[in-house]
Parts: C-alpha cells; sequence; structure tokens
C-alpha cells in the first residue's frame, strides 16, 4: 500500500506541476492546448499538486 500511495503521490504532483505551468504560459505546449495562459488551470494544477504531497506523506507514515 505505501508503495501505490507514493506512486499515485509522484503522479499527481508531477500532474499538478505540469497543470500550473500550463495554465500561467510557463509551459506552452503543446500550442493549441486549451490550457495555456488559462489562470483556473493554475489552481486546479495547485490543488492536484497539493493531493500529490498529501499522498506522498501518507506513504511515509
Amino acid at each position: 500500500m505505501r508503495r501505490f500511495l507514493l506512486v499515485a503521490g509522484l503522479f499527481a504532483l508531477a500532474v499538478g506541476l505540469l497543470w500550473i505551468g500550463r495554465g500561467t504560459g510557463t509551459v506552452p505546449w503543446p500550442r493549441s492546448s486549451f490550457m495555456v495562459n488559462q489562470l483556473h488551470w493554475a489552481g486546479y494544477g495547485a490543488a492536484m499538486t497539493g493531493f500529490g504531497l498529501v499522498l506522498i506523506w501518507q506513504s511515509n507514515q
């Protein structure tokens, strides 16, 4: 169970950081993406990143 939580947490963290990057326009890839320069996606990314950090923290308990 710990390994699953760690892997899921790392995945959620990576996806959240990507969403933050796209939402803020830092990662404009692909250029035709509907997420680029849309700040609400940065907010979703922050929530996903927080969720990933909680999963990683839980895997170490």
